[in-house]
């Protein structure tokens, strides 16, 4: 079995079909996966989901790109809404350099205010970094000497030094369909590197699908061929790669467990 760690089932491009695209994941052998928060104010939306399918929980949390939209939200207000059972995970929430959407000392206040309510719950907190390697290192590592925090860099696209420092704090790394792209074989070589308990597995649907589904729309069902990937690129059997990231999901999510059940 796998788990999807990353995906956005509240958005459009599933609203007509939903119940199918979550049944496709679980005959595609995914046990469960997390709709990941891009808004605070939109979480009812996100929580609902979560409710509605018993191999799906979520995260509460406020998108680097929305970080000026949501300048209110706080650590104690996150901290609430994520005592609800079916939250597993804070974010995502981070830094992207990229698109500069919201400006980076919002992303930065809001990067900070999430960590916050990590430390406090115990709850992993999901990073969005893009090209921002050493701000999110230097962050990471700031935050971390006033009192830890488990993390995940998801959809991991960055440079061997993130994966490195991110790493010697404890943190986790996720990798997409990216991975597959014909094109990325430096990052085929880091996803090679991640000690084989740290390495998780998404799909960050609807974007990024892996190939040979690479242009369409992205679903959970589509992880499993960035697995297929992963463990190649490992050196490992499929099946216990798939155990492997499947254990550290519910390792890192460890709230998750108790929530798969089927796709009804």
């Amino acid at each position: 079995m796998l788990v999807d760690s990353h995906c956005h089932l509240d958005f459009p491009d599933f609203s007509a079909e939903l119940p199918d695209v979550v049944a496709r994941a679980v005959a595609a052998g995914v046990s469960h996966m997390v709709t990941i928060s891009t808004r605070v104010r939109r979480f009812p939306e996100i929580l609902a989901i979560a409710e509605r399918f018993d191999c799906v929980s979520c995260s509460v949390g406020t998108h680097p790109h929305q970080a000026a939209e949501e300048p209110d939200v706080t650590t104690a207000e996150l901290v609430a809404l994520s005592r609800h059972p079916k939250v597993v995970a804070i974010g995502e929430v981070g830094l992207d350099y990229h698109y500069d959407t919201s400006p980076r000392e919002a992303q930065a206040h809001g990067f900070r205010t999430h960590i916050a309510a990590a430390r406090e719950t115990g709850l992993p907190l999901v990073i969005h970094a893009r090209e921002a390697d050493e701000d999110t290192a230097a962050m990471l590592e700031e935050e971390t000497a006033k009192g830890a925090f488990p993390f995940l860099l998801h959809c991991f696209t960055a440079g061997p030094e993130l994966a490195r420092r991110a790493l010697a704090l404890g943190g986790y790394i996720s990798f997409s369909g990216v991975v597959t792209f014909k094109k990325s074989e430096d990052l085929r070589a880091i996803a090679a590197s991640v000690p084989g308990d740290r390495i998780l597995v998404e799909t960050d649907s609807p974007f990024l699908a892996p190939t040979p589904y690479r242009g369409k729309r992205n679903e959970p069902s589509f992880v499993r061929e960035t697995a297929k990937v992963l463990a190649e690129a490992r050196g490992e059997a499929f099946e216990d790669f798939a155990a492997a990231t499947t254990r550290n999901f519910y390792t890192l999510f460890s709230k998750a467990k108790g929530l798969t059940g089927d796709a009804s």
